[in-house]
């Protein structure tokens, strides 16, 4: 079984990074093409070559076994010691005007820009389930605001949302600025407030994962009913007849509203020696069984072998094909504001370096956003290339961004740059890029073994 999670994970890996790879090289290429570049290599990939093909245009197309990236190899006088011939020379990436060569450089990004937005416009089309904002349980900062079980958030600092991904979106990166949120909420019985979330308040908080928890919000999807979801084989509780989908009324005289409150009550009934005598509804019909808790040695706690149903979706996002084009504008600019306002904030050391991703958990989202759909794969796609778009426009050396930076300069002194300030600056971006992957790499095996 873990073998098939992992071979799930790296075939969802691969398909992510092929079409993010793809559509970034295809930009510089289609890009120096049409300003009449030869390009002498297009490969999707590094490393040994699995398949090749020699195109009639003279460029070799390439797929290579390292999926970790890809290059357009263009003709260019300082890469070759032969001489150019003068058809040759007109057409190398170097004898290009400075806006050219920055068009061609920009390219790729910009791809992924496009393919962000195609992404989250077949998500609007298609329709991604989402999880409605309202609120489960509250404690400490949202319980002091007036927030309660049955609130649905209506709009975040007079911004309407939707759904709880719009909700966090907002509420984390007010957290980390520790700045006060304004709620407009509309309770069980359909009344409509506001109120004020204290996030000024908020003691040291730094990680976006953890934001809900540091204000006190639990979602109501997050919230288990008291219903098995699964009873684990030879388990107390399969000896005692439970059964999926039976719903846990009582633990002897206490009722039972969720399932954190019937794990504490079979906690009770083990700490104590005694049976749990469970008041369960199947089919219709209520029943009284007798189980026995047994100490678990890795838990640390009395269980009885059941996990909870799992939680429906409960909205859905969807538009027609028109109203999804700027439906699709917006969430790519609200995701790019969300982007670059986290880079900026671990820059800063307001956001902890603890949120930057490596291959190993972009592999296990890609795989679990497949698992819920389509549109939430979308959104996971459109999400990435959006990121990888704003990555590679940093001004680093040996990105796009700084690749653009040197030609800036080239076209403000009117003269390239010397191969020894390119060097030295390659030298120190590949530095900072490779420290950049190791951070990310130590962060998602840190989180592997959490």
């Amino acid at each position: 079984m873990l073998v098939l999670e992992i071979l799930g994970a790296l075939w969802w890996f691969i398909l992510t990074l092929g079409i993010l790879i793809t559509f970034h090289e295809f930009g510089h290429f289609w890009v120096a093409r049409r300003f009449g570049v030869k390009v002498q290599r297009f490969s999707i990939g590094f490393g040994p070559s699995l398949w090749k093909r020699r195109g009639r245009d003279g460029t070799e197309y390439v797929l290579a076994a390292i999926p970790l990236g890809g290059y357009v190899s263009m003709l260019d006088e300082r890469d070759t010691e032969r001489p150019l011939s003068p058809a040759e020379r007109e057409a190398a990436f170097n004898a290009k005007p400075v806006g050219q060569r920055m068009a061609i450089v920009a390219a790729g990004p910009a791809f992924n820009l496009a393919l962000a937005i195609l992404a989250f416009w077949l998500m609007f089309v298609i329709g991604k389930p989402d999880y409605a904002p309202v609120v489960g349980r509250s404690e400490g900062l949202a319980r002091e605001a007036g927030l309660g079980p049955g609130d649905r958030i209506l709009a975040v600092d007079g911004e309407g949302v939707e759904t709880w991904t719009h909700v966090l979106l907002v509420l984390t990166r007010a957290a980390l600025d520790r700045r006060d949120l304004k709620l407009a909420v509309r309770d069980a019985r359909g009344e409509d407030r506001t109120l004020v979330l204290p996030l000024s308040r908020l003691r040291e908080f730094r990680d976006e994962a953890r934001s809900l928890e540091a204000v006190g919000i639990r979602p109501r999807h997050l919230v288990a009913e008291a219903v098995i979801g699964g009873v684990q084989p030879g388990g107390p509780a399969a000896e005692a007849g439970l059964a999926a989908g039976d719903r846990v009324l009582a633990v002897g005289d206490e009722p039972v509203e969720g399932f954190e409150a019937l794990a504490d009550a079979i906690k009770r009934a083990g700490e104590g020696g005694a049976a749990a005598v469970l008041t369960i509804e199947r089919d219709g019909q209520k029943l009284t069984l007798s189980v026995r808790p047994r100490y678990d040695e890795q838990q640390k706690r009395y269980l009885i072998g059941i996990t909870p149903a799992p939680a429906s979706h409960d909205a859905l996002l969807r538009l027609g094909p028109i109203a999804a084009v700027p439906a699709a504008l917006q969430e790519t600019l609200r995701l790019t504001e969300a982007t670059l306002g986290m880079l900026w904030r671990m820059v800063a050391g307001i956001a902890s370096t603890q949120n930057l991703s490596g291959p190993i958990t972009i592999a296990q989202l890609a795989q679990g956003s497949a698992r819920q759909g389509p549109g939430w794969f979308l959104f996971f796609l459109g999400l990435i290339s959006l990121s990888l778009a704003i990555l590679n426009l940093l001004p680093i050396p040996v990105l796009d961004g700084g690749h653009l930076m040197f030609l800036l300069a080239e076209w403000i002194k009117g003269r390239p740059l010397s191969e020894k300030v390119i060097a030295a600056g390659q030298a120190f971006g590949l530095l900072i890029v490779v420290g950049l992957i190791g951070l990310a790499l130590y962060n998602d095996f840190a989180r592997l073994f959490r």
